[in-house]
């Protein structure tokens, strides 16, 4: 595969980030802090990923008419990500996650899309030509499901690998996930996707075959600090261990893996080559706080493989 460009098919958000103590119980306040605002949303994180390893990015997303949708646009274009495809909703804002953080650096959120959830099938043809000339075509769950399912459809009629990360949760057809050439569930997705408990490696290999004999030709579920799990139909698949670093803020670490996955594919990497550099862009990315901004460089990430 020659390297080309990517396109990302999913959802911007702004995310209303505050640390706290701990995470609130049903009726409790909590006095947490500092609060922090930036771009967010998992098609936008995984964009900047993949441009801040050095891809040339197109982004299709939909935002509002306002301040946020604004700054979308400002903060693309200053990541070097090609906005030719994100439309403007004149009646809906754009949408906002709100984001708790414990002492832990464990998270909880709640995404409101307003408008990338209203992202249709037109919006997507309009991407047509560049979604045909890419190298790899990414998609998540988080965006109406007519978008993902027209992205697919067009990535198929034009022969390009396409990986989705099936986040957050939506219950999805056989029939969809057939047009699918790399899975990237994390463990709780494959859970509800199968019906398998997945904790470890085990239950990974598990989880995997069902979602290959589904027609899945390669799947890849991660499993946060211990790595990820491969597998495509050969033996018994393959567990990469992740790489160990003090975490921060895991917010976001799904999303530098499939973005650091993207760019290694386009660049015509192996599937061992392109998982250890995803790897690598996902560990890098929790040592600092953040979403988008927290995505490491490409001499970042050069530098951390070369030192392991």
């Amino acid at each position: 595969m020659s390297q080309g460009h990517i396109t990302v098919v999913g959802s911007y958000v702004v995310d209303l980030m505050s640390r706290t103590p701990h995470m609130p119980k049903p009726g409790e306040t909590v006095l947490g802090g500092p609060f922090r605002m930036g771009p967010g949303g998992k098609g936008g994180n995984q964009a900047v990923a993949a441009s801040r390893q050095g891809s040339q990015v197109f982004m299709v997303t939909k935002v509002g008419e306002d301040q946020f949708g604004k700054d979308a646009l400002q903060n693309f274009t200053r990541e070097r990500i090609d906005t030719s495809y994100v439309f403007i909703d004149r009646e809906e804002a754009t949408g906002v996650a709100l984001i708790a953080v414990d002492d832990q650096s464990e998270n909880m959120i709640v995404v409101a899309l307003g408008a990338c959830g209203r992202l249709t099938s037109a919006d997507v043809e309009q991407a047509e030509e560049t979604i045909r000339n890419s190298a790899v075509v990414l998609v998540q769950l988080e965006t109406s499901l007519e978008a993902v399912k027209k992205t697919l459809e067009l990535a198929q009629k034009h022969g390009v690998p396409v990986i989705m990360n099936p986040a957050p949760y939506q219950k999805i057809s056989k029939e969809l996930l057939q047009k699918v050439t790399y899975l990237t569930p994390n463990e709780t997705e494959a859970s509800l996707l199968t019906g398998i408990e997945v904790t470890d490696e085990e239950s990974a290999c598990l989880a995997a075959k069902v979602l290959y004999q589904w027609g899945v030709p390669q799947v890849i579920i991660t499993l946060g600090k211990k790595g990820c799990y491969y597998y495509n139909g050969r033996n018994t698949g393959t567990l990469y261990p992740g790489f160990q670093v003090d975490a921060v803020d895991t917010t976001g670490a799904g999303d530098a893996f499939n973005g650091g996955l993207a760019h290694a594919l386009a660049e015509g990497q192996s599937i061992s080559e392109a998982i250890r550099c995803a790897n690598a862009v996902a560990a890098l990315s929790v040592t600092k706080p953040g979403t988008a901004p927290s995505m490491p460089t490409k001499a970042e990430v050069t530098r951390f493989l070369q030192q392991r």
